[in-house]
């Protein structure tokens, strides 16, 4: 690796570990990637039912943010976003759902041209390594293990018929272009284990001469010469140092993270940088506004017997998992534990469903989210997938050690907390269904049904926290207040782009870890090839999509 790499990106998640492994595919060219969290080495990061110890744990950063009127949750509420090599898709629930057509038609009707459903689906499909699909939406040999869950608990089984008792059609394939209904979940996992864009894209990539891994290693400013961004200037070992760039830096630390590190830069509101006596670059408004998060909440539920995963909680039934696991690569370690889920409508009267649903045979799995007494429990999470509360993040300090102000404004529009309660009503009618309910001794979360509208809204306001999906505050547009152009290249200055769930227009009706690497995949064609729009092997099927009846 020479001294000046062509292209830094900074941050490991899961569009820059894409970003980077595409790009050294060239070996002429050269790629510094900085990661501020560890390598991706827990081993309890690749076993798909342990997720619960590392989505909770050391390898997370926890950034404070303000609280709404309409929340009544803890004092201090903290937002949650992954801090090692592989990002959120190596501490997730690897649920791969991608949303619906559209959302990305949306992307480009407010300006993000380029980024329709048809320009970016070949996108998700050359990241795709599906075990089921191949073919209209989908495709088999990507780098993305995208799978079947091996091993489905029967109470899964048994809540996706009471789901069809209550009225949901079945769903088997979410990511069809067709959301309604429920179903098992696909999952990010090859042969048993999590596929994470770490080990998709990073580890075939580590032999490359021609890419730098730092981990361990923050970044702490973006350096400028005028408005020319040159390189940057990071912390390694709690030394200061810094790297230039022969031809750009690429932003790929996150929703959070990336206006932050374009604010202590000096890009950014103008009047809002001089406050904090930072030198301006460039005059952008926009950035780290349009904050946008799912909202979730979870029902809880105790059962009358050992009839989730909670019993695996006890050393044997451990040790028996954990063995059919090492003898066979099969079993309860295998699973995600949410193993299904669906997408229902509220009474908001969205063309597309804004309900999304998630089952997990326990409880106590998440962080936030209490096991039960006696220890038999299951959970039902309720999303909100289409939210219209609207946030901001800004500077505390121009010390770049302190954390950004975030204030999301989560549930401050009336339709948010409506589809929530609506989503909890939906959940109580399947609850007590008669296949599943003789299995429910009583509920733990709420305590007992809600009944009054109320109630149910009362419930939203105590128990809805982040679905961790912060997207948004860098957006795609040609607008004043748009942070990026369709290149993702940032406006007013040069040499520097973005590639994250920042340039997100809107948050999309899914789980945000398969498009952040679709960005990615769709950033490397930008980079390498300004005037690309679709990747060379899949033109000939997007010119005929239409004639293969795709979505």
């Amino acid at each position: 690796m020479r001294q000046r790499p062509d292209y830094i990106i900074v941050g490991g998640g899961s569009t820059g570990c894409t970003l980077a492994g595409r790009l050294t595919e060239d070996a002429g060219t050269q790629v510094a990637l900085f990661e501020q969290g560890p390598a991706d080495s827990n081993p309890w990061i690749h076993l798909p039912a342990t997720y619960y110890k590392v989505c909770k744990g050391p390898l997370l950063s926890r950034y404070p943010y303000e609280r709404s009127p309409e929340q009544t949750p803890a004092e201090h509420p903290t937002m949650i976003q992954a801090r090692v090599l592989g990002g959120g898709s190596s501490v997730n629930a690897m649920l791969y759902v991608r949303g619906v057509p559209d959302d990305y038609d949306g992307w480009a009707a407010s300006g993000a041209d380029g980024w329709a459903y048809a320009d970016v689906l070949p996108y998700f499909k050359r990241a795709e390594g599906n075990n089921r699909f191949d073919g209209g939406a989908h495709n088999s040999q990507g780098p993305l293990g995208v799978s079947d869950a091996r091993y489905i608990h029967p109470l899964t089984r048994v809540w996706l018929q009471a789901c069809q008792q209550a009225g949901l059609p079945y769903n088997s394939d979410f990511n069809s272009g067709e959301q309604s209904g429920v179903g098992f979940y696909q999952v990010t996992t090859r042969d048993g284990r999590r596929s994470s864009a770490a080990a998709a894209y990073i580890r075939p990539a580590l032999n490359r001469p021609n890419l730098d891994l730092r981990t361990n290693c923050q970044v702490r400013r973006i350096l400028f010469e005028g408005r020319r961004a040159v390189g940057v200037e990071f912390i390694e070992r709690g030394k200061r140092h810094r790297l230039m760039a022969e031809r750009e830096i690429i932003l790929s630390a996150g929703a959070i993270a990336t206006p932050h590190l374009l604010l202590l830069s000096g890009v950014g509101p103008a009047r809002h940088l001089s406050t904090h006596g930072i030198r301006v670059v460039a005059d952008l408004p926009g950035v780290g506004q349009n904050y946008q998060d799912h909202m979730e909440m979870s029902l809880v539920y105790s059962l009358s017997g050992p009839y989730s995963y909670d019993k695996y909680k006890k050393p044997w039934w451990a040790a028996k998992a954990g063995l059919e696991y090492l003898l066979f690569r099969s079993g309860p370690v295998t699973s995600n534990v949410a193993e299904a889920g669906g997408f229902w409508w509220s009474s908001n009267g969205t063309a597309n469903p804004d309900i999304q649903l998630f089952f997990l045979a326990g409880a106590g799995v998440e962080e936030g989210v209490d096991t039960v007494p006696g220890g038999n429990g299951c959970t039902i999470s309720v999303s909100q997938t289409r939210p219209k509360s609207r946030g901001f993040i800004e500077l505390t300090s121009g010390d770049e050690s302190q954390s950004p102000r975030i204030v999301p404004n989560y549930l401050t529009h009336p339709d948010d907390i409506r589809c929530l309660a609506d989503g909890a009503r939906l959940v109580q009618d399947i609850v007590k269904q008669t296949i599943l309910s003789r299995y429910v001794e009583h509920g733990h979360i709420p305590p007992r049904p809600l009944a009054t509208t109320e109630e149910f809204e009362t419930f939203v306001r105590s128990e809805a926290h982040p679905g961790l999906h912060p997207c948004g505050t860098c957006r795609i547009g040609r607008d004043p207040m748009a942070v990026v152009d369709p290149q993702l290249r940032v406006h007013g200055v040069e040499r520097l782009r973005i590639a994250d769930a920042s340039v997100m227009p809107d948050v999309i009706s899914g789980n945000l870890n398969s498009v952040v690497i679709m960005i990615g995949e769709k950033a490397a064609d930008l980079i390498r090839d300004p005037a690309a729009n679709l990747p060379a092997q899949f033109d000939a099927f997007a010119r005929h999509r239409d004639s293969m009846g795709l979505v």
